[in-house]
C-alpha cells in the first residue's frame, strides 16, 4: 500500500511501482483524486485518514510506505496500526521525532514481527551510508559530525518537514544518550568551496548514525543557501520541483574527514551524485 499516494512523491512512487508491476493498492484521504489516479494507474484505492483507520483497511496488505507529510501528523498511528495488523511500514522521513516514536515501539513490533523502517527515502540513507564508510577507517571512532549542504529550492511537502525538524528542538547524542542542546553554536566545514557557517539541527541521522556507527557522540549540522528554504506562506509552495529542475546533473564531490577517535581527524574525499534539485551535499567528521 502506498499511503499519501496523491501527493507529488507518492504519484510518483505509484506510478513506478505500477510500471515494475507491483501488487500496489494506493490509498490517501481525499475519495476523488485517489479514484482519478487509481483509474489511471488502473490499480485499486482505499480511503481513510490516520486518525480514523479502521482494522479493515489494511486488510491483504504486506507493506505500507507513507507518503503523507509532515510525518510528524500521520507516522505514529499508522506505525501503530501496522504493528495491530502485522504489516511493514516504510516512509520517507527526515523527522527527527518519527525515528524516535519508531525506538519506542521497537519492542511492540519486534514481537508482531513487524519492520518499522522511517527514511527510505533519500534523507538519511546516504549520510548512513557515508558515515558507516569513514567510521570502519578509524579505529575505536568516539565522535561523529554530519553536516549537510542544502543549495537547492524545497517543495511544500519539504519545507513542512523541515518545521517539524525545527520544532524538535536542538538534540545530540552525547555518551550514547539523545539529550537537548539549546545552546549548541554553529560551526565551520568545507564543503569543498571553502569554510560555511553551518547551523546545528536535529535530523534523523542522530538515530540512525547511532544504530549504524554505534558512535556515541553524534552532532548534525546544516548549510542551507540561496532560496534553499523559502519564507511566507508554505501552503503557496508548488508540490515539487519542475522537469527542468530535476534532470540529471554531474556528481558533485565533497570531502569527508574521518570520525575521529577522540581528538584526531583524518581527511578522505568522497564524492555523491546528487539531483540539480536538492544538491545536499554531506560531510561527516
Amino acid at each position: 500500500m502506498i499511503y499519501g499516494a496523491t501527493g507529488y512523491t507518492g504519484r510518483m512512487a505509484a506510478e513506478h511501482a505500477r510500471s515494475l508491476g507491483l501488487d500496489v493498492v494506493i490509498a490517501g484521504r481525499t475519495a476523488k483524486k485517489l479514484e482519478s489516479l487509481a483509474a489511471q494507474l488502473d490499480v485499486p484505492y482505499r480511503v481513510f485518514a490516520p486518525e480514523t483507520l479502521a482494522a479493515e483497511s489494511l486488510e491483504g496488505i504486506a507493506v505500507l510506505l507513507n507518503f503523507a507529510g509532515p510525518f510528524a501528523q500521520t507516522a505514529d498511528v499508522l506505525m501503530q496500526a501496522c504493528i495491530r495488523a502485522g504489516v511493514d511500514y516504510l516512509d520517507i522521513t527526515a523527522e527527527i521525532n518519527v525515528y524516535r516514536r519508531a525506538e519506542q515501539l521497537g519492542v511492540e513490533a519486534a514481537k508482531a514481527g513487524v519492520m518499522l523502517l522511517p527514511g527510505v527515502g533519500w534523507d538519511v540513507v546516504p549520510t548512513d551510508c557515508l558515515a558507516m564508510h569513514v567510521a570502519r577507517r578509524v579505529q575505536a571512532p568516539h565522535s561523529l559530525k554530519i553536516a549537510l549542504q542544502v543549495a537547492g529550492s524545497m517543495s511544500r511537502g519539504s519545507a513542512l518537514s523541515v518545521g517539524e525538524i525545527i520544532d524538535a528542538g536542538l538534540l545530540a547524542r552525547v555518551d550514547g544518550q539523545l539529550i537537548a542542546t539549546p545552546d549548541a553554536q554553529p560551526r565551520s566545514f568545507d564543503f569543498g568551496d571553502g569554510p560555511v557557517l553551518c547551523a546545528p539541527l536535529s535530523f534523523g541521522d542522530l538515530v540512525t548514525g547511532w544504530h549504524s556507527t554505534g558512535i556515541p557522540d553524534i552532532a548534525m549540522y546544516v548549510h542551507i543557501s540561496g532560496d534553499a528554504f523559502p519564507e511566507g506562506d508554505l501552503s503557496l509552495l508548488p508540490d515539487g520541483p519542475s522537469a527542468r529542475l530535476t534532470a540529471p546533473v554531474r556528481w558533485q564531490k565533497s570531502r569527508a574527514p574521518m570520525a575521529a577517535p577522540r581528538g584526531r581527524s583524518l581527511k578522505r574525499s568522497m564524492a555523491i551524485p546528487t539531483p540539480r534539485w536538492r544538491q545536499w551535499r554531506p560531510r561527516i567528521e
